[in-house]
């Protein structure tokens, strides 16, 4: 059996047995495809069966000379050892040559965020006057004020919206589903938006997703990232602004606040904690200030 029908194989074990994400299958593909291509192009491997531990770390090396981030290299390593234990366990090689490989330690790069200010600014450039500037109002209120990711918010659903409790019922990765709040301002601007404009938008193969585009079909990532960008260039913010900027701004302003490292993992849907405790970083003005004021000899 050929490599390819390996993955193939294994992509399927992932979607039928594991029940994971298309977006992780495809993740998974491609790193597979790129280890494939590698191996019968760089290393000439003849045979994907006579793989040595020594290749799959060759392999990584030379990913990331190409330029791949250091999370990027040890997402790979890590689908290397799921993938050659899945193929040992079918008996296809005798040796898992992954069952020793090393992880690359994870980058701490600290996530981008936006002020307060900047925030407020973004949401504000849109007029009431423009074209669906409700509907851009609310998706940029539901972005900050609740935390959620873009393909969550793309596909939230008219039935997973409560407004009585204020919170929305989104599945995200790994088909977990969870109750996420948002508040006042986001509450108000996405029932503005649902009962004056959405019923203008709706066609009749519409969905019932809560954010449609102007032909009433469901809207996309790729549109929110450039409304995004047009609003950040509206509000005069020169810096690199995109939907996942929210996201980031979002936790870390709750932890500013005094929320707990726990709740902020609940809210944002992180399975491990380590996850969450990225966002405890803070700036070193930050750190001055606490000094001088609490501190005797501040």
């Amino acid at each position: 059996m050929a490599v390819d029908e390996w993955i193939e194989e294994f992509v399927v074990h992932l979607a039928t047995e594991r029940g994971l994400s298309t977006n992780y299958q495809l993740t998974v593909r491609r790193a597979l495809e790129a280890f494939g291509a590698w191996a019968s192009g760089v290393a000439r491997i003849s045979d994907v069966r006579k793989t040595s531990p020594g290749d799959l770390t060759s392999f990584l090396a030379y990913r990331k000379a190409g330029g791949l981030q250091a999370s990027s290299v040890r997402l790979e390593a890590v689908v290397l050892r799921i993938f050659f234990r899945f193929v040992a366990g079918r008996g296809w090689m005798t040796v898992d040559p992954a069952e020793r490989l090393a992880l690359p330690r994870p980058g701490r790069s600290l996530p981008e965020t936006m002020d307060a200010d900047a925030v407020r600014r973004l949401i504000e450039s849109v007029r009431p006057g423009d074209p669906l500037g409700a509907r851009d109002r609310a998706l940029l209120e539901m972005l900050y004020g609740s935390g959620l990711r873009v393909s969550e918010l793309c596909a939230l659903r008219l039935e997973a919206v409560d407004f009585d409790n204020r919170v929305v019922r989104v599945t995200g990765k790994g088909s977990k589903t969870r109750l996420v709040p948002f508040g006042a301002p986001a509450a108000e601007a996405l029932r503005t938006y649902m009962e004056r404009e959405r019923p203008e938008l709706v066609r009749p193969k519409s969905g019932a997703e809560v954010f449609l585009s102007a032909r009433g079909r469901k809207l996309t990532p790729q549109r929110i990232w450039q409304l995004v960008r047009m609003y950040a260039a509206r509000a005069g913010i020169d810096s690199r602004v995109y939907p996942h900027l929210f996201r980031h701004s979002f936790a870390t302003h709750l932890l500013q606040g005094g929320a707990d490292l726990r709740i902020i993992q609940e809210l944002l849907g992180h399975a491990d904690i380590s996850t969450t405790q990225i966002y405890t970083h803070v700036d070193q003005s930050g750190l001055k200030s606490v000094i001088k004021k609490f501190h005797p000899r501040g």
